[in-house]
């Protein structure tokens, strides 16, 4: 389980179903089978150097993530897992992916904030809520907006400036994971009736 709120980027060494990052922060407790969060997907620590770790990426990773897409030198969000003593800054993230959204547009506002825009597949849709929380690239965020099927969110100077955002246009895909809450309360609810 994870917080959303990213401990620094790493970059992208070799792509496709055997990937390499090079980082740091996310590697000093780390051993062999930990979880590592990149780009909100849970992936298991392999290989470990002091600077860089390999991950075998599955066909259903690959398939529902924006992880295939990535080339060398892509900068990619990390986190470490949840302790149980740790405070929990975002939401409860797991590091299942749901789907992918396609940006639309991140805009500067003033004081360097900025307006991120992704358009969500239509059946996750269903999942998000105004002010309702979001893990977009494995980070934790709040819906500012949402019209049908798009989803804006403020994005503070900080998290621009630490995370993989900064390096994204439009038509880049986005990993998306809903809250699981929404998920099980569907799911309960459909069973009444």
């Amino acid at each position: 389980m994870f917080t959303g709120i990213i401990e620094e980027t790493g970059r992208v060494e070799v792509a496709g179903p055997r990937f390499r990052v090079n980082c740091a922060t996310v590697l000093t407790d780390a051993f062999e089978g930990s979880s590592i969060s990149v780009n909100g997907c849970c992936l298991t620590a392999l290989n470990l150097t002091p600077n860089s770790f390999t991950a075998d990426l599955a066909p259903e990773t690959l398939a529902r993530t924006n992880l295939g897409d990535l080339q060398p030198g892509d900068l990619v969000n990390l986190e470490r897992p949840l302790l149980p003593t740790t405070r929990l800054s975002g939401h409860i993230v797991q590091g299942h992916v749901d789907g992918t959204a396609e940006l639309i547009s991140l805009e500067p506002l003033r004081d360097n904030n900025w307006w991120l825009k992704i358009r969500v597949p239509e059946d996750l849709a269903r999942y998000l809520v105004f002010k309702g929380s979001i893990a977009i690239d494995g980070i934790s965020l709040t819906i500012a907006a949402i019209e049908a099927n798009e989803v804006s969110v403020t994005i503070i100077p900080h998290t621009h400036q630490q995370t993989n955002l900064h390096s994204k246009k439009p038509g880049d895909r986005l990993n998306i994971e809903c809250d699981v809450l929404a998920k099980h309360v569907e799911k309960l609810l459909a069973r009444e009736r």
